[in-house]
């Protein structure tokens, strides 16, 4: 997996993403996510993470449902893992 125009946003809450993340991620918690939708819009390309995918699911889901071209990455470390393989 290349960065370049992809942008990944971690959903889990600030603690969490403090706990370790994927280099370069940004972390907007699933609570936030429908007040910023036009903050994702402005993003090319978006791979949402959390710990098990589930809260990521979401998030794909309803930003799907506004336009939002993005993908469920599944677990950060997950999305980590793949960056590097």
């Amino acid at each position: 997996m290349q960065l370049g125009e992809v942008k990944i946003v971690d959903v889990r809450t600030p603690g969490e993403f403090m706990g370790g993340h994927v280099v370069g991620s940004i972390n907007i918690p699933l609570n936030e996510v429908p007040e910023r939708v036009e903050e994702f819009k402005s993003m090319k390309k978006v791979i949402l993470c959390c710990a098990s995918g589930g809260r990521s699911m979401q998030a794909t889901g309803f930003l799907r449902g506004h336009g939002v071209n993005c993908d469920n990455g599944g677990s950060w470390l997950q999305v980590n893992n793949d960056m590097h393989n």
